[in-house]
């Protein structure tokens, strides 16, 4: 179904419209609000213009939802220890360290999901973090940072899943 440069263009439109008015969590929450609009789409085509716009998903309150490339930098970066702490309380990990590097290591296959709780935590010492497959190294400019980093990190790991961490009440 080729509408034409026109119609893709104004439905490319609506769609820059729709995700910065609401937040869209799926393709087909995506379609559902362009057919409101008047466009008859598909997923398919509704995937193609996605990728052609450069969306990204990023998390956000409401979960992860798209916005354009142009936004993902200003995006605000959710900042919660609860599913860190939930995360921790599943997955028991061991933490090595080698020079300004902190190895998390968990089960096989849950690296990343340590690293984006990481990520979306209040531990904001760190120079970023990179998931293996059961290994997340967390890196480091300098020793106080790591030694901030790991004495806040033990602060998460032994609060029990559900209980709001001191800095997050502050905020």
């Amino acid at each position: 179904m080729n509408a034409g440069p026109a119609t893709k263009r104004e439905r490319q439109q609506a769609i820059r419209e729709v995700i910065a008015l609401q937040p869209i969590a799926s393709q087909l929450e995506l379609a559902e609000r362009l057919v409101e609009r008047g466009f008859a789409v598909t997923q398919a085509t509704v995937s193609r213009d996605i990728a052609e716009l450069g969306l990204s998903k990023v998390p956000r309150d409401a979960g992860h939802v798209y916005v354009a490339s142009e936004n993902v930098a200003a995006t605000p970066r959710r900042i919660s220890d609860e599913r860190l702490r939930r995360i921790l309380a599943d997955i028991p990990v061991r933490i090595g360290r080698s020079g300004l590097t902190v190895l998390v290591v968990g089960s096989p296959g849950t690296a990343s999901i340590i690293a984006q709780a990481l990520d979306e935590s209040s531990l904001q010492e760190q120079e970023g973090t990179l998931a293996g497959d059961n290994t997340t190294l967390v890196l480091f400019a300098d020793e106080a940072r790591l030694e901030r980093w790991l004495e806040r990190f033990e602060e998460i790991r032994s609060q029990p899943a559900g209980t709001p961490a001191a800095a997050e009440a502050r905020s």
